[in-house]
C-alpha cells in the first residue's frame, strides 16, 4: 500500500512554485479579462459613432497599447509593494531566530500545540523542524509565506501585460473583420463568449462557483458596451 502520509494526492495542489503559478495565471486572467471588456467597449462606442474603419482602428490600438502598459505597471507596483512586505517579514523572523532561538522554537511549538497537538508532541515536531530547516519552519508556521516560492513582479506584470494584449486583440479584429452593418452585433457575441470563458477560468483558479462568476462578466461586460453604444451614438447624433 501507498503511504498517503509521504505521497501526495495527485489531485491536490502541492509544491514549492504552486503560490507562484497561480500568481501569474490570475493575472493572465485577470488582463485578458480587462483586455476584452475595456477595448471592447471603446471600439463600440466610436463603431456607433462612426464607419470609419481607420478611425475604429486606431482608437482600438491606442486603447491597447494603453491598458497593456498600465496593467503591467500597475501590476509590477502592487506585487512588488507585495514582495517588499513578505522580504520585510522575513528579515524580521530571520533577525529573531537569530537572536533568540530558544523562544522561538517555544513560539513553534506553540503553534502546533494550538492547532491540536499535545504539548510533547507539539514540542517534538518544532524541534525535527527547526534541526531541518528552522528559517522555513517558523516562515511557514507563523507567516504563512514560503521563502523559497515569493511574489515574482515581473513574472505578473507580463503576464498581464501579455494576457490584456491578446484579450483586446479579440474585439478589435471582429469590429473590423465583418460587414459594417455586422460589426457590432459579432463584437458583441465574441466579445460575450470570451467573457464567459474567461469567468469559468477565473472560477476553476479560485474554486469558486462557475455560474457565478460566468454570469458576472457576461453581465458587467454587456453593459459596459451598451454604455459605450448609447454614448458612441449620441456623439455621432450631435456630430462631436
Amino acid at each position: 500500500m501507498v503511504d498517503s502520509t509521504e505521497t501526495p494526492h495527485p489531485r491536490e495542489p502541492h509544491g514549492t512554485g504552486l503560490a507562484s503559478r497561480l500568481n501569474w495565471l490570475r493575472a493572465g486572467v485577470l488582463g485578458a479579462n480587462d483586455g476584452i471588456v475595456s477595448t471592447a467597449g471603446l471600439v463600440v462606442g466610436v463603431a456607433a459613432a462612426t464607419t470609419g474603419a481607420d478611425e475604429i482602428f486606431t482608437a482600438g490600438i491606442a486603447g491597447l497599447t494603453a491598458g497593456a502598459i498600465s496593467m503591467a505597471v500597475g501590476e509590477y507596483v502592487s506585487v512588488s509593494t507585495q514582495r517588499d512586505s513578505e522580504r520585510a517579514v522575513l528579515a524580521q523572523e530571520r533577525r529573531e531566530l537569530r537572536e533568540d532561538p530558544d523562544y522561538e522554537l517555544a513560539e513553534l511549538a506553540g503553534i502546533y500545540r494550538a492547532k491540536g497537538l499535545s504539548a510533547e508532541t507539539a514540542r517534538k515536531v518544532a524541534e525535527e523542524l527547526t534541526a531541518h530547516d528552522a528559517f522555513t519552519a517558523h516562515a511557514e508556521a507563523e507567516l504563512g509565506l514560503d521563502p523559497r516560492a515569493l511574489t515574482n513582479p515581473w513574472q505578473a506584470a507580463l503576464s498581464s501585460a501579455v494576457a490584456f494584449t491578446l484579450g483586446a486583440l479579440l474585439p478589435l479584429i471582429a469590429i473590423l473583420t465583418p460587414p459594417v452593418t455586422a460589426r457590432i452585433p459579432v463584437t458583441f457575441v465574441a466579445v460575450l463568449v470570451a467573457l464567459a470563458l474567461t469567468g469559468s477560468i477565473s472560477a476553476r483558479l479560485g474554486g469558486s462557483r462557475r455560474s457565478r462568476a460566468v454570469v458576472r462578466v457576461v453581465v458587467g461586460g454587456a453593459l459596459a458596451m451598451c454604455v459605450t453604444y448609447g454614448i458612441g451614438q449620441l456623439a455621432g447624433v450631435a456630430g462631436i
